[in-house]
This record gives structure tokens, C-alpha cells and sequence, in this order.
């Protein structure tokens, strides 16, 4: 559960934000859109007859639109919401079903009753798929720098119904905490996670989706030597990195790379000494 406490860290590229409903409300809309704008700590703005664009205006600020099925993040200037979707999880995990294979996870190696640290959220894509791989033994939970995007996880997590039971039991079991990734591995105890994994922003950015572009501006970027310092404590099997393939990160932080023919980005691993 994202706690009140959680939305107070300094968070770079986080901009001022409002809460306001879809355009079709009700009474029962309308207060679960002041609880949400209380619980994150900025404005409600009623809906009226006023377009997301005209708000916009009005108030110079981006805004989540709280709608009957899901909850809506617009960047101030841009008529194309960012919004939760399990996007790619889905059919990997119908393909995982068949018995095939995933690259996220024969990097990371997850098996039944492990405990997943995904250090970067964002879509929660590999935080599904890890959480497929744990198991109801198991424990994944994803940390997210920007609080307005922790929030539209841990929302569509809970409510997202794609059909399949097990994937809609995996999304379920994902805890979702909105934190910088450096706090959070900070006041993890030693060896206190399975895997750590990171998929920071590529620094040659893959933007090639509307979606992709618009998650772009509330990303939170960056991984330090501190960070995987932290990383490398915190966990008892591996560090997992996803990153462009011409990255230098891998090099600089000493992982192993999984190199993928005809893929635009591979997969790093430090595997801890037992």
C-alpha cells in the first residue's frame, strides 16, 4: 500500500499535479477524486463542463483524470494520457503459460518463493512477469521515484482484470511502494531480496510508443555506483540491469552481459557470491 508519508520524497522531474474526474461523473466519482487528490496531496478541481485542455490552461499543471474504469495521467500541453495497461506482460505471460521462454527471466533466474526488488517500476511490466515466476510463495515489490505514477500502478494492479486469472493474481500480489529507489534499498537489511532489478530510462532513449513518450517526462533517471553499491547489499542472488545495448553501464558497474541477437537492449547481471 502507497502510505501518505511515502508521496513527501523529493522526486526530480516530478511537476505540480491536480485531480479532477471524466467528463460522465457521479457522486460517488466525485469523492473518489477528492480522496485521491487528499491522499496525494494536491488540488481537486471540478470537472463541469470544462475540458482536461481547458483545465490544463487554467491551472498550468499536468492532472489525473479519475474515470469510471481507470485513472488517467495527462502532461500539461499533450491531449494523450498515460494510463496503467499490463502492455507487454500479457501475452509473456501467455507465452510462459506454453512453455516458453522469457528474457527477463533467464537473466533473473526467478524461481517459486523468491523476493523480487524492481527498482523501477514505471509501467510494472517485469514486475508482473516477476511476480508470475515467484509465485503466491514469493514476494515482488516495485518502487516507483515518481508518486503520481506509484499511484496509477498500484490502482491498475488491484484493478486491472485482463482475463487471465493467473495473471490477474500475479498483478494482485505486486506491492507497490513509491519511494527513490536509493532511500528504499537504504533501509533494506543485508541480503534481505532475492533479486534486485533496475530498468532505468535508456540513455538512447527507445520512444518509439505514445505511451513510452509521454512516461518519459515523469521518469525518474539515473543509476549511481551508491545505488548498485545498495543493490549488490541488498541482495542475496543478483542484481538484474535492463538496458540499451550499447550502454556503457554494464561495463561501469561490472555486470555480465546476456547479450540478445537482433534486440535493441540486453540484460546485465551481478550474480552474489554465496
Amino acid at each position: 500500500m502507497v502510505t501518505k508519508r511515502d508521496y513527501y520524497y523529493s522526486v526530480r522531474k516530478v511537476e505540480k499535479m491536480f485531480v479532477t474526474t471524466a467528463g460522465r461523473t457521479s457522486p460517488g466519482m466525485i469523492q473518489a477524486a477528492k480522496e485521491a487528490a487528499a491522499e496525494l496531496g494536491v488540488a481537486f478541481h471540478p470537472r463541469k463542463s470544462h475540458s482536461v485542455s481547458s483545465l490544463q490552461e487554467q491551472w498550468k499543471d499536468d492532472c489525473i483524470v479519475y474515470g469510471k474504469n481507470r485513472l488517467e495521467l495527462f502532461s500539461y500541453g499533450k491531449s494523450s494520457p498515460y494510463f496503467f495497461h499490463p502492455n507487454s506482460a500479457a501475452f509473456r505471460i501467455k507465452r510462459l503459460m506454453r512453455g516458453e521462454s522469457d528474457p527477463f527471466l533467464e537473466a533473473a533466474k526467478i524461481e517459486p518463493g523468491d523476493t523480487v526488488a524492481d527498482c523501477t517500476l514505471g509501467l510494472a511490466s517485469d514486475s508482473i512477469i516477476a511476480s508470475y515466476a515467484a509465485g503466491p510463495s514469493g514476494k515482488v515489490t516495485g518502487v516507483e521515484g515518481n508518486p503520481f505514477l506509484a499511484y496509477l500502478a498500484e490502482k491498475g494492479l488491484k484493478t486491472w482484470k485482463s482475463g487471465v486469472p493467473q495473471m490477474d493474481e500475479a498483478m494482485e500480489r505486486v506491492e507497490v511502494i513509491s519511494a527513490l529507489s536509493l532511500d528504499y534499498l537504504k533501509g533494506r537489511q543485508d541480503q534481505s531480496a532475492d533479486i534486485v532489478y533496475f530498468d532505468p530510462m535508456f540513455e538512447e532513449k527507445l520512444l518509439d510508443s505514445d505511451g513510452i513518450k509521454e512516461l518519459a517526462k515523469f521518469a525518474v533517471y539515473g543509476l549511481s555506483g551508491e545505488l548498485i553499491e545498495e543493490a549488490k547489499r541488498v541482495s542475496r542472488k543478483r542484481v538484474v540491469l535492463k538496458d540499451h545495448f550499447r550502454s556503457e553501464r554494464f561495463s561501469t558497474f561490472g555486470f555480465e552481459v546476456y547479450r540478445r541477437k537482433s534486440s535493441r537492449f540486453h540484460f546485465g547481471v551481478l550474480e552474489r557470491k554465496k
